[in-house]
């Protein structure tokens, strides 16, 4: 029998700001479109760095999902190592008060912690949006069902 990694997809965002809620839309069609016996996690946060790190910890693979800067189009989707990534692309992954998401699976593999060795990112180009809305603008949220199949093929991908 094929061992399958123990994934989990994390969609980041704060779902009450507009386009900052992309990842967690993208994630929640990932999770809709996940057959129910699939080795996979699917999680929802707002927060990054160290709190981000701490959710990783016992899985094997990664796949966050994000609002990202980018001089691309609003609506673009990038995917890509987080090792390939500098440490300020994804709004959530870096905080000033905080360690970047790089930083932080540094410093939690140092202290004997057991983190994904693979972590991918889907990212969503977005103008950043500090207002409340539930709502993405129509570019972002047609970028939505391709992201999330990206998502799906990065599953099939790292099993």
């Amino acid at each position: 029998m094929k061992h399958n990694p123990k994934t989990v997809v994390v969609g980041l965002g704060n779902p009450i700001l507009g386009n900052d809620g992309v990842g967690w839309k993208i994630a929640e069609e990932v999770q809709k479109r996940l057959p129910p016996d699939a080795p996979v996690d699917v999680s929802f946060l707002s927060l990054g760095g160290i709190c981000l790190m701490e959710r990783l910890i016992g899985y094997d693979a990664a796949i966050l999902i994000d609002a990202i800067k980018s001089d691309e189009a609003s609506g673009s989707i990038i995917s890509m190592r987080l090792e390939d990534m500098p440490n300020y692309s994804t709004f959530h992954t870096n905080s000033a008060h905080d360690a970047s998401l790089q930083n932080a699976l540094e410093m939690g593999k140092s202290m004997g912690a057991k983190l994904p060795s693979r972590v991918m990112v889907v990212g969503v180009t977005t103008e950043k949006s500090f207002e409340f809305s539930e709502t993405l603008t129509p570019t972002v949220q047609a970028a939505v069902p391709l992201a999330a199949q990206i998502a799906l093929d990065l599953l099939k991908a790292l099993k």
